[in-house]
């Protein structure tokens, strides 16, 4: 496990850095906590002792689980803290539980005063071994997974871990033809910057992280949200917020503009770019302009953000100026804006075959996401999921498409409303999915009673990241016979979380206590099956990218077991154990003979070795021959894909997204209570170490802000536009479908709903 702490929050709320590298800053004050954290851990003990789905006493056992989470949280990666801070920390181990009951939160904020001690010494440690340099001709290794090593015995062990860790920054960029003064120069600031992001931390972000190792130590799809971590979790529901309409990112000691979100109030100025950087914040016509440089963008957001129809004033510099450069200032209307990025969108794949050409419709869903607050108040055009795949579907039967192909890679999830909903585009009315409470008592989810939007051949694309309603409109795909499931097994999360406002529930008037994510029920398929654990096998499988073990529910030692209930009461749309073997047939001979699918299959091979690997060497001459090996794989598989596209064999249309063995990540989502239940999104991205990258041939030794914001967008733009090869196969697996139904009458009756059950040519 990596430092979970550091990079869940000093990344994930994206602290800006202050400290240039040259500073010295002073020791931070010691965090406390304050009267309002101890109480709304007590409402937050309430609801989980006595209402959870698997509810559990907060007793000296748990104590235990959450004190080792806790640890997990800080120094997951065993960097920072020795054995003999663990000694002193073992004697809160059974205590935790009394502390939280006795509204004494002292222990868990001493352990993170002394974590953040530790990080000031180790940092000062590397900065330190920069001025001498390294020696890279002795045979090294690093060992850069620590997650199950013992902890450094003192701080001479501690010290040389992060010798290692020190000098294979250095190597990496090294190899990447770096100066030796620019590696010194980047990573000085690079460690600086770290310390500086743990020193940026607050009471509320200690708290928050302690409360979700209680929370998550029950089960693993249980949270506790801070109010500013619940309001972001709400706006990743709902896509959209009240702003500007911009995404921004820390750069250096700046906060610049990642994306411009198009239609919002900084896209229509036509006065901002990606990589400017947003200097001074001033609110209304007249307010004082906050100097914003070495803030955290979380607190530079709440200042950005603000109620529709009112003025921000922004004082900019522009991306290409340098620090001395001009500034200019503008002042912005905010507005409601859509966040589009993680909303449905429509492709069309042509699918040559033979002498037919197949027209494959996609729909790409990354979240099932629904305004809960929107549709409660009665709005008509309330953001859905549902609702933009039906007007999709509607615009791709225009368009003239022969089959539809949904593709739920990397969707982890969201609401379980509109998994049901989704589900009766495809089906028409029926039972789509069976939730149990912690009673026992089953209830039966239907799809309203509605003709269906489309009634033609479909396919579902799915992978390790799909996630939550991801599986449930899956599973009822392919156990109404209405789909063809493709792709890899699913993340086999099967449970259902509320989100329960502590706040209301204590009456308070602002937002103090947060929010607790809960389980409240498990899911079930309508055939009485779960995807607890063991998700979705999908009906025609594609290469595992990565390993149960390493990544889904089965991942966590504390996830609910498998087990089944009573079928629903269901009429299948179609029957595919026919035309399935057929289909898998076609694929295997296709594929045999298809280079870039060769390549994949090679390229995630080599991925699954490599990122198996715990340790790395740290002797240059054997890292450039490791480099060089790849690079000449790399280069060789290339050529062989561009011979045969030149010779004409199988280079049907590219997609947008995909690499051969990553995964993406989908925004969080969850519903609200009182809404007939909620799905839990789970994140599912797959990360590798920053110090030890699968892909040798590409690595630069850089981190993600150090690139500079134009550069990291033009990197992830040119990675979103590589062929993808796995949604080229799905659409011709589905064009194989179209093929054989249009050529066999009897077969056509058996796969396709009752309403087409002829041949359509």
């Amino acid at each position: 496990m990596r430092n979970l702490f550091v990079l869940a929050l000093a990344l994930a709320f994206a602290s800006a850095a202050g400290a240039k590298p040259t500073d010295a800053p002073a020791a931070p004050p010691l965090l406390k906590p304050t009267p309002s954290q101890a109480e709304a851990a007590i409402w937050a003990t309430r609801f989980l002792t006595h209402f959870h789905y698997k509810p559990t006493p907060l007793d000296d056992a748990m104590s235990a689980r959450i004190y080792q989470s806790y640890l997990d949280a800080l120094d997951g990666d065993k960097l920072f803290f020795t054995q003999a801070d663990i000694d002193k920390f073992d004697a809160w181990k059974d205590t935790l539980d009394d502390a939280i009951y006795d509204q004494d939160l002292t222990a868990p904020y001493a352990m993170f005063n002394i974590y953040e001690q530790r990080v000031g010494e180790r940092v000062a440690h590397a900065r330190a071994l920069l001025a001498k340099g390294f020696d890279f001709s002795s045979d090294e290794t690093y060992n850069y997974d620590r997650s199950k090593a013992a902890w450094p015995k003192d701080e001479a062990e501690a010290n040389d871990q992060w010798r290692k860790r020190v000098k294979n920054d250095w190597l990496r960029l090294k190899l990447a033809g770096k100066a030796d003064k620019d590696i010194r120069d980047t990573l000085d600031k690079r460690y600086a910057n770290y310390l500086d992001r743990v020193r940026q931390l607050n009471s509320e972000d200690v708290f928050q992280t302690f409360m979700n190792a209680y929370a998550s130590s029950i089960e693993p799809h249980t949270n506790y949200l801070g109010p500013r971590a619940s309001e972001n979790f709400d706006i990743s529901m709902r896509l959209s917020l009240e702003g500007i309409g911009a995404v921004l990112q820390r750069d250096d000691d700046y906060i610049a503009i990642r994306e411009i979100v198009p239609g919002g109030p900084a896209a229509l100025s036509g006065k901002l770019k990606v990589g400017d950087r947003i200097v001074g914040v001033g609110q209304g016509e007249s307010g004082p302009m906050l100097d914003i440089i070495g803030w955290r963008i979380d607190d530079a957001v709440e200042k950005i953000r603000g109620p529709k129809d009112t003025t921000v004033r922004l004082e900019v510099l522009p991306a290409d100026a340098g620090p001395d450069g001009k500034h200019f200032t503008l002042a912005l209307v905010r507005k409601k804006v859509s966040i589009e990025e993680q909303a449905a969108k429509k492709s069309i794949i042509e699918v040559k075959q033979g002498e037919q050409t197949r027209r494959i419709g996609v729909i790409s869903l990354p979240t099932f996401y629904q305004d809960f607050d929107a549709r409660r108040r009665g709005e008509r055009d309330y953001k859905s999921a549902t609702r933009d795949v039906a007007r999709l579907l509607g615009e791709l039967k225009a368009d003239k498409v022969d089959g539809v192909l949904v593709d739920l890679r990397n969707n982890g999830g969201g609401s379980l409303a509109e998994a049901t909903d989704l589900s009766g585009l495809f089906i028409g009315g029926g039972p789509v999915v069976q939730v149990r409470n912690a009673s026992g008592q089953v209830e039966v989810e239907r799809a309203p009673e509605k003709k269906m939007v489309w009634d033609g051949p479909l396919a579902v694309l799915i992978n390790r990241g799909s996630a939550s309603a991801s599986e449930i409109f899956a599973a009822a795909m392919q156990d109404y016979g209405r789909g063809v499931i493709i792709g890899e097994p699913s993340f086999g999360k099967g449970t259902v979380q509320n989100l329960v406002d502590l706040d209301d529930v204590a009456h308070n008037e602002k937002p103090t206590f947060g929010e607790v994510k809960m389980t409240i029920a498990q899911f079930f398929r309508i055939n009485g099956g779960s995807t607890q654990l063991r998700g979705v096998t999908p009906d025609i499988s594609f290469p595992l990218t990565v390993d149960a073990k390493d990544f889904g529910e089965s991942s966590y030692d504390n996830a609910l077991p498998w087990t089944s209930i009573a079928a629903a009461k269901y009429v299948p749309t179609g029957q595919l154990k026919t035309i399935v073997p057929l289909l898998e047939q076609r694929h295997a001979e296709r594929v045999a003979h298809n280079v870039p699918w060769q390549n994949f299959e090679a390229d995630v091979a080599d991925a699954r070795t490599l990122r198996a690997r715990k340790t790395i060497s740290l002797n240059e001459t054997v890292r450039r021959q490791q480099r060089d090996e790849q690079e000449a794989k790399r280069k060789a598989r290339e050529a062989a894909t561009k011979a045969a596209e030149d010779g004409g064999a199988d280079a049907a249309a590219a997609g947008k997204t995909s690499t051969a063995a990553a995964t993406g990540k989908p925004a969080d989502g969850a519903g609200q209570a009182g809404q007939g239940g909620t799905d839990d999104a789970v994140d599912p991205t797959l990360t590798d170490a920053d110090d030890a990258p699968v892909d040798l041939t590409s690595d630069d030794g850089l981190q993600p802000d150090e690139r500079g914001v134009s550069k990291e967008v033009a990197r992830e733009k040119e990675a979103r536009q590589r062929r993808d090869v796995i949604l080229n196969e799905a659409a011709h697996i589905l064009a194989d479908e179209i093929d054989l139904v249009r050529a066999d009458v009897k077969l056509a009756q058996q796969v396709l709903p009752h309403a087409v059950r002829t041949p359509l040519d």
